[in-house]
């Protein structure tokens, strides 16, 4: 079984910083793209940003420039430093890995519970 935890939600004020982290754990055996995805209330699930196993990047345009994710491919965590944050930011960020078992071999995408992000003044 793969687990996905993810810390550092909370609410900050316009303009402010927060930094997500996710670490996976279980039986694995590599994990290709990690990422970030964000719903807000009454919106679909939208990508944030990926990170592929050897480093390349991708945002959405909406949070260029203002986030950046990490990841530690020995530890198998990814974050999410967000600085500037906008009300619009405010959304449940959920934490996203592309695993092959080490058992099975089969590869599958798996969710973290979420984290709620509230930019508020």
């Amino acid at each position: 079984q793969v687990q996905l935890v993810e810390s550092g939600g909370g609410l900050v004020q316009p303009g402010g910083s927060l930094r997500l982290s996710c670490a996976a754990s279980g039986s694995i055996f590599s994990i290709y793209v990690m990422g970030w995805y964000r719903q807000a209330p009454g919106k679909q699930r939208e990508l944030v940003a990926t990170i592929t196993s050897g480093g390349s990047e991708n945002y959405a345009d909406s949070v260029k420039g203002r986030f950046t994710i990490s990841r530690d491919n020995a530890k198998n965590t990814v974050d999410l430093q967000m600085n500037s944050l906008k009300p619009e930011d405010t959304a449940v960020y959920y934490c996203y890995a592309d695993i092959v078992l080490a058992y099975y071999r089969t590869r599958s995408g798996y969710w973290g519970q979420g984290t709620q992000v509230t930019v508020s003044s």
